[in-house]
């Protein structure tokens, strides 16, 4: 009567498992980033992002990556292009994304207006020489803010850190 009793439990196993098993197919593509570096990757970093004291005190309010004169800017995210054009001087694109995230790109000769939305890795213009202090032939100036609040745009490429926190008291 055992042997019975084990065998019927093995044949409902294989019953219940085997469609699971045969179903079973390659593993679903990783989700594709929602970030990337608007000059390729990894981004040649000239000078880091370091957040000023205050409001108003010094600061460098962005990352300046090295690069070549011509070299095709790129959207570091999906968004909708709210600026393209001169700021003292400079050219300037400006894109805004989704969680009230800014970034700016500069000096870019900008391919895009004012209300056309880009997703990640859309071209925004070209790249221009003459930014001042930069080591390499180019440099684009990426800068990213939330609000008034100026943030670090290298960060928008690091994976997100994760902290697991003990459960109850």
């Amino acid at each position: 009567m055992v042997p019975r009793l084990a065998a019927a439990v093995l044949l409902v196993l294989a019953a219940v498992l085997a469609p699971a098993v045969a179903g079973a197919g390659p593993a679903a593509p990783a989700p594709s980033p929602p970030w990337s570096s608007p000059l390729g990757a990894p981004p040649a970093v000239t000078r880091p992002f370091e957040p000023p004291p205050s409001p108003y005190g010094p600061g460098h309010r962005g990352a300046d990556l090295g690069g070549v004169p011509g070299d095709v800017v790129r959207a570091a995210g999906a968004g909708v292009v709210v600026f393209a054009g001169m700021v003292a001087g400079r050219p300037v694109v400006s894109v805004d994304h989704a969680g009230g995230l800014r970034t700016t790109y500069e000096p870019v000769a900008p391919a895009v207006a004012a209300g056309q939305e880009v997703s990640r890795g859309s071209p925004l213009g070209t790249l221009l020489a003459g930014h001042e202090g930069c080591p390499a032939a180019a440099c684009l100036h990426w800068g990213l803010r939330r609000g008034q609040v100026y943030l670090d745009p290298l960060s928008l490429l690091r994976p997100p850190r994760v902290r697991l926190l003990p459960l109850g008291p």
